[in-house]
């Protein structure tokens, strides 16, 4: 807490002294009048009480903070304080401040407290980390997945997945993400402020997304070579054309349901720095939701509509293998999320 008055220095130590704030020296006005920007950064870090100021040397010094790199607030209510409340990150006043103030302001306080401005820090840093939990892992997923599809196109003799499945699995993921705005934020996320920074989902995908194309392929090489001839009789160039309908039908399903699992539990991996499920757990409403959403793609290729589109029920031992396919993926993401933060300082 830094407090900048224009008030003198026998009013501003008794006010100090009410609240419980320790001063020892106080700058004036005068001194950081003669002062050129350097020095006064340096002022502004060391020092916390400043009186006698005039409405630019407020501004200055808002301004020399946010320079050292702090997200500044100032909270005035007169027509002195609103040219510092104009170059703040955020410009708080009172509902009884003079019209210039609450017109600078961003932030107008209607109840004299300030915990309300204390909850407000912390749910808008919930809200940025959920919003960037929802654009870095399906950004990343769907990088992952087109990758996924560029490479089965190259070697397949069809397409590993037919654009109506690929909506409805994209419809499937986008319900179970509805619960993002749900969720909770690790403590640690909180305590500081965050910045919007573009860059960082491009090196978000380009880490994640060629991540879960391992476990794509793997799964292309499974169901091709291993789960569709033994169910269907044959490899896919032996067999006569109604064969390879079926042969087709049970690789998109089982690649359908695969991606939906992968992308639906990577949720719970990117949300947060830890491991997921023992350190660090989604709120109850996400839980819920992307259980359903994998109950539902895991139930469908056994439905009519299932069949309407193109899928086919899987047998038994390809649950073996998705289950072993799931756990490898989650342990090398968590591998692969430390190795992000190592080198970024953050996950989100």
């Amino acid at each position: 807490v830094k407090v900048l008055t224009g008030d003198n220095e026998l009013v501003t130590r008794s006010v100090c002294r009410q609240v419980g704030l320790e001063i020892n020296e106080l700058i004036t006005g005068e001194k950081i009048s003669e002062m050129n920007d350097h020095e006064l950064a340096q002022v502004a870090e060391e020092h916390e009480v400043f009186v006698k100021l005039n409405p630019q040397q407020k501004a200055r010094l808002t301004t020399a903070l946010r320079k050292n790199g702090h997200t500044v607030g100032f909270l005035g209510d007169g027509i002195n304080d609103a040219p510092a409340m104009k170059v703040a990150d955020i410009g708080i006043s009172v509902d009884t401040a003079v019209d210039i103030a609450k017109e600078s302001a961003d932030v107008i306080l209607l109840e004299k407290d300030l915990t309300i401005l204390e909850r407000g820090l912390l749910s808008g840093r919930e809200t940025f980390g959920n919003i960037m939990k929802y654009i870095k892992a399906t950004a990343s997923s769907n990088f992952g997945n087109m990758f996924s599809v560029l490479i089965a196109s190259t070697f397949l003799p069809f397409l590993p997945m037919l654009p109506l499945q690929l909506l409805f699995l994209n419809l499937i993921y986008d319900v179970s993400c509805i619960s993002l705005p749900w969720d909770r934020m690790d403590k640690e996320y909180l305590d500081e402020p965050k910045k919007w920074n573009a860059s960082s989902i491009g090196k978000f995908m380009v880490y994640f997304g060629p991540t879960s194309s391992i476990f794509d392929i793997t799964t292309y090489l499974l169901m091709y070579f291993v789960i569709c001839p033994a169910v269907v009789g044959g490899s896919f160039h032996t067999l006569d054309s109604s064969q390879q309908v079926i042969f087709i039908a049970l690789f998109h399903a089982g690649w359908f349901v695969e991606s939906l699992w992968t992308q639906t539990l990577v949720l719970h991996a990117l949300r947060t720095p830890k491991i997921p499920f023992i350190q660090s757990n989604a709120t109850f409403a996400m839980l819920v939701i992307t259980t359903l959403g994998i109950i539902v793609g895991s139930v469908l290729p056994f439905t009519g509509f299932g069949a309407e589109l193109g899928l086919m029920p899987l047998p038994g031992n390809y649950w073996l293998w998705l289950l072993v396919t799931v756990v490898a993926y989650l342990a090398l993401v968590t591998a692969v999320k430390k190795i992000y933060i190592r080198r970024f300082q953050e996950l989100l």
